[in-house]
């Protein structure tokens, strides 16, 4: 419950809007806990693993050569980035005779909301006008151009490319992609006529393609956002993301802002960032048609 006038605890703001978040973004909620990085609002810098330094063979007594490894980052967060803000009024009228809480509506509603965002933003963001960079768009990602309908060999040949990019078969490789391509690819069957897209005993109402798990979104259009009826399917090792959460978003209620409209508001701030840290353990297969 929001009291009059205030602005919520950073415990409050955690379990009322980050957590909730986190878990309606299908992105955030597909980033590993361990990949998700605080800031007090500064940048972040990420190291990424350094290139191979070709260890030698050395033998007893012998002088062991040095190998300089080359070292690299990312940085998050940067000081201008934008932050998804919204104000959302209501009647006191409404939150006196609201037959429930309306500030748990209303919270229900913005974080659905801030959710599809962050989502939209997160997925398919050039990174224009200050906002975080897409999975779809980060550079050097690895890419499978005019796939059409996809096939079974499309979807094995998208895991042969992100295997080759040194990602761990049982790590954090995940499919994400549109309902339609999503029914579409339901349909697909071997040579035996078994269905390929496989419920996962483990979690009802979840399907696994090839043996990983599948995150189906509308946040990725299906018409590539574009009117051409073309999609993209992506196939990534979320382990090797990194997301950084500004520390600061904040819930405040605003009494008194729209009081000559004996009105009320709930404000709502909050900025995260997303990169890879081996962007060829992202791959994307563009193109794909119904």
């Amino acid at each position: 419950m929001v009291t009059n006038g205030t602005t919520l605890t950073n415990d409050q703001v955690k379990k009322i809007l980050i957590q909730p978040l986190e878990k309606k973004s299908v992105f955030l909620a597909a980033v590993p806990k361990s990949n998700v990085f605080n800031s007090n609002g500064s940048p972040v810098r990420v190291p990424k693993l350094p290139d191979p330094t070709n260890p030698d063979w050395v033998g007893e007594n012998e002088l062991i050569t040095e190998k300089d490894a080359t070292f690299n980052e990312i940085t998050l967060l940067p000081s201008n980035m934008k932050s998804v803000k919204v104000i959302t009024r209501f009647s006191n009228e409404l939150a006196r005779q609201a037959v429930v809480d309306i500030s748990e509506s209303l919270k229900l509603r913005l974080v659905r909301d801030v959710a599809y965002k962050m989502d939209d933003a997160l997925l398919n963001s050039t990174g224009a006008n200050n906002t975080p960079v897409g999975i779809r768009k980060y550079p050097g990602i690895q890419s499978m151009a005019a796939v059409g309908k996809p096939t079974l060999d499309h979807l094995h040949d998208a895991v042969g490319l992100a295997l080759g990019a040194d990602v761990d078969p049982e790590g954090g490789l995940r499919w994400m992609m549109n309902s339609r391509d999503f029914v579409g690819l339901r349909k697909l069957k071997d040579s035996q006529n078994r269905y390929q897209l496989q419920p996962d005993p483990t979690e009802p109402g979840k399907y696994l393609l090839l043996g990983y798990p599948v995150t189906v979104t509308n946040r990725i259009p299906k018409n590539g956002g574009t009117g051409t009826n073309e999609s993209e399917v992506v196939l990534a090792d979320f382990s090797q993301i990194a997301v950084a959460r500004d520390l600061a978003p904040s819930v405040t209620l605003l009494t008194e802002r729209f009081a000559e409209y004996d009105q009320q508001a709930l404000r709502v701030i909050t900025r995260y960032d997303a990169a890879p840290m081996n962007p060829a353990a992202v791959v994307v297969l563009k193109a794909v048609t119904a």
